[in-house]
């Protein structure tokens, strides 16, 4: 009987089933001008069971098609960014396929137009967390390169004599780019950076003290750029052409600069596909003035030196990626970039040798034809997934990259030597060949897991490993043929593995925020010079701890207070061995024995709406710095990278964003620095020196209506220090830009002048044991520029996702 009831009860649900229709319901959706409207959301939603919602997208001729739908009440919605949402009235539906009526969506840029308000982002703007740059759409931004735009950020300065980036007076900056860290510093990450132009990049980000989930690498903190990529539904994307003049003080002004930039964007509900290509290039020119004594017993020598160096600098860059929604959960993402880059260099020097010995004075001169032809080439590579957990907002990711640095380098040092009579005594050809090349693969995973609203955990693992080859050949010709006379060659391997763990738990209270932090990095690094036979084995553990605080008084008033500790790794380059040639009196050499240089951060702040007021300490021990020693009897200069014995670092920053009319805003920063250095052993003696120096920087905008507008911006640096070296004059420059819009803003005119007063040059001393050296340099200061954007596609803003890869630490090495 149960056998009879159970094939009876099958019997009667199979029927039901055979008996209920399903059908499909189609329709097309369309603009209000009766245009197709591909990648619209268009959801059914059945009225009985709304857990039954089905969702499709438009294609890319606005049709939608929803299969095997069962007979019942539904309800259709369709949802597309810059429209209103569409919510249809109930309708039955019996099984038979229907066609549904053509739904015309509403553009919501009629609303738009009637009630915004005229306004952008400020170019200088500061968070809780971070100092930001928006460049995208700002006037004083077009036609300037990425090193450029740097120099106009608060807090921020460019040293042109070690080409190092600087934040509040402290070098050993992270540079990453798209959370991705470059592997290059010195002069290859200057050239990179002066190869990039604002017109890639969306915004910068300056992050002072960053938490243990970032790489501990990066004394000063990081600097983040963040390149344009359009989020949109849809084909989308901007082209731009700029054209530009460089000038230079007291220097040649047919300095001209070209560059094209096209960013392209797909989208649709499942895939993301994103990549842009600059070209660029641009002249450059640098006089160098450098004045010194040697002195010995018998003798005293000066030297009054000059360098001028003239450079073209062609380059192209490329990116393209992908990101595949697989699930509302987990998203897949592919990305390969690639960046190319020349340097031409031709050069004259001349030095002038006053020799004094007793009552006689004797002159001779020095010319020297130099060239320099290098090729930087940089291939990375990730790959990325991220998932989100069943709980709300917790998520694992799990990064893994690939990349490749090569350079070609190769200088000619042609130098005649003339007595008193300008008639030629001797002369000497020398050459440097260099073939550089690094490969590196990171992986990381991240972790984060919410207990509560109020309590976080965040967790990761990241491994590196850091392969480095570098050729160095120095070369003479003698008797017709080359050949290694002085020694100088050197083939140098430098391999590295770092190995790290952290961890985050932050809490929130009713008027407080705490987040805790620690991160663990094991290095292993080998330095072997092959050509000496001389190895460099390290390998150390070292801990990281990271607090972040803060306090809300009011709604209006808030303290934070955070402390950090920080590591800078030397450079692979300052790494090696090697001996390079400059001139007959100057040689630079890499210290293999460089150890790291480690940092404690303390800061504090104070907010009052917009307004914030900080203090900043940082001890710094065994600070990596460069040092000029001097041979009084071959009156021969060595400059080499060092650790310095201590500094202590103080800096007080005030930020005051003011709002003057509707139509003119202004963002000002005061900094105020003091800062000290003391080594006990500096080229065999004791080294102590202090200074205070300040910096002020004002960005202001000025709005003449919805499609006109301006910015104006100054900043001032004052006699400063860092380590040995002393700047003695206070540099500052007056920039101006402004921007008509046209075509409902998918055209953009910009025009800019930096630096409008020619006043931005640099002059400074070093002055220790039997180093007396005055520097004088002059760089391309005056820049004007004129560019044309375009954009095209569906320009609504549709959000996506950030993300960051484990190259977070290794590319800001690669250099010198």
């Amino acid at each position: 009987m149960k056998k009879i009831l159970l094939i009876m009860t099958c019997l009667l649900a199979w029927g039901a089933a055979f008996a209920q229709k399903k059908g499909n319901i189609s329709g097309k959706i369309v603009t209000e001008t009766n245009e197709p409207l591909p990648y619209s959301l268009v959801k059914l939603v059945n009225i009985a069971d709304t857990t039954k919602t089905m969702e499709v997208s438009a294609n890319l001729d606005g049709l939608y098609q929803f299969v095997n739908v069962s007979e019942g009440q539904y309800l259709l919605r369709v949802k597309m960014v810059g429209y209103q949402p569409y919510n249809g009235q109930k309708f039955s539906f019996s099984g038979s396929d229907l066609q549904l009526p053509e739904i015309k969506m509403q553009s919501t840029s009629k609303q738009l137009k009637e009630v915004s308000v005229v306004g952008q982002k400020p170019f200088v703007e500061r968070k809780a967390d971070k100092t930001v740059l928006n460049v995208e759409n700002n006037a004083t931004a077009a036609g300037n390169s990425v090193l450029e735009l740097l120099e106009k950020a608060p807090g921020v300065t460019i040293d042109r004599q070690t080409d190092q980036i600087k934040l509040n007076n402290k070098a050993g900056i992270t540079v990453m780019v798209d959370g991705k860290t470059n592997y290059l510093s010195g002069a290859d990450i200057t050239t990179v950076l002066s190869n990039m132009t604002s017109d890639q990049v969306a915004s910068i980000e300056l992050i002072t003290n960053p938490s243990s989930k970032y790489d501990a690498a990066g004394n000063a903190g990081i600097i983040n750029i963040k390149l344009k990529r359009n989020k949109n539904f849809g084909t989308n994307g901007s082209a731009v052409l700029n054209t530009g003049w460089g000038g230079v003080k007291d220097g040649p002004n047919n300095l001209y600069r070209h560059s094209a930039n096209l960013n392209l964007n797909h989208r649709t509900e499942q895939w993301n596909i994103f990549g842009n290509t600059t070209y660029n290039t641009r002249s450059g020119f640098n006089e160098t003035l450098l004045t010194r004594t040697a002195n010995t017993p018998s003798m005293r020598t000066t030297f009054d030196q000059s360098f001028n160096r003239k450079q073209k600098s062609p380059g192209y860059s490329a990116k393209i990626g992908a990101d595949y929604y697989a699930s509302k959960k987990t998203v897949l993402g592919v990305m390969v970039d690639f960046f190319n880059a020349k340097n031409e260099v031709m050069g004259l020097s001349s030095a002038d040798v006053n020799e004094y010995q007793g009552n006689t004075h004797t002159l001779s001169y020095i010319k020297q034809n130099n060239g320099n032809n290098s090729k930087m080439q940089n291939v990375t590579a990730n790959f990325n997934v991220k998932h989100d957990l069943p709980k709300e907002e917790a998520n694992i990711t799990f990064d893994v990259d690939y990349a490749n640095y090569t350079m070609d380098r190769n200088d000619s040092f042609d130098a005649r030597y003339l007595n008193t009579a300008q008639q030629e005594t001797n002369s000497s050809n020398l050459r440097n060949i260099v073939d550089a090349k690094i490969d590196v693969i990171a992986a990381k995973t991240d972790f984060s897991w919410p207990f509560s609203k109020t309590l976080k955990f965040e967790a990761g693992l990241k491994s590196s490993f850091v392969n480095t080859n570098n050729d160095f050949v120095s070369e003479q010709l003698s008797n017709g043929s080359w050949a290694d006379i002085l020694g100088r060659s050197n083939l140098f391997i430098y391999k590295e593995n770092i190995n790290a763990a952290y961890s985050n738990l932050s809490k929130t209270w009713k008027k407080w925020d705490l987040q805790l932090g620690l991160r663990a990095e094991h290095t292993h690094s080998k330095g072997h010079s092959i050509t000496s036979n001389k190895i460099v084995d390290r390998n150390y553990v070292s801990l990281f701890p990271s607090v972040f605080l803060k306090q809300e008084l009011s709604k209006n008033h808030s303290f934070n207070y955070s402390y950090s500790r920080r590591i800078d790794r030397p450079s692979y380059q300052q790494l090696n061995p090697f001996v390079q040639y400059l001139d007959p009196y100057t040689i630079d050499s890499g210290n293999p024995y460089l150890n790291a240089q480690f940092t404690d951060n303390f800061e504090f702040a104070y907010n009052f709406k917009e307004f914030s007021l900080s203090f900043n300490y940082a001890d710094v021990r065994g600070m990596i710095t460069q040092v000029s020693r001097q041979n009084d009897a071959t009156r021969q200069i060595e400059v080499q990278r060092q650790n310095f014995g201590h500094a202590n670092l103080y800096n007080a920053n005030l930020f005051v964003p003011l709002k003057i009319t509707k139509q003119w805003s202004m963002q000002n920063n005061f900094s105020a620095n003091y800062q000290k250095y003391e080594d006990g052993t500096l080229v065999g003696a004791q080294f102590q020196k202090s200074k205070v120096s300040f910096n002020f920087n004002t960005s202001q905008s000025f709005v003449f209506s919805k499609t006109f507008r301006a910015e104006l911006s100054f900043w001032y640096d004052s006699p400063r220090i860092r380590g040995v070296e002393e700047t003695t004059i206070a540099q500052y420059a007056l920039n101006l830009g402004v921007q008509k819009s046209l075509m409902q803003n998918r055209i953009k005119l910009r025009l800019s002048v930096d630096d409008i007063l020619n006043t931005n040059y640099w002059e400074g001393r070093m002055k220790y044991q039997n180093v007396d050296m005055y520097v004088t340099n002059h760089y391309v200061n005056r820049r004007a520029s004129f560019s044309i954007n375009y954009s095209f596609g569906n320009q609504q803003v549709k959000s996506a996702r950030n993300r960051k890869t484990s190259l977070e630490d290794i590319k800001g090495r690669t250099g010198g």
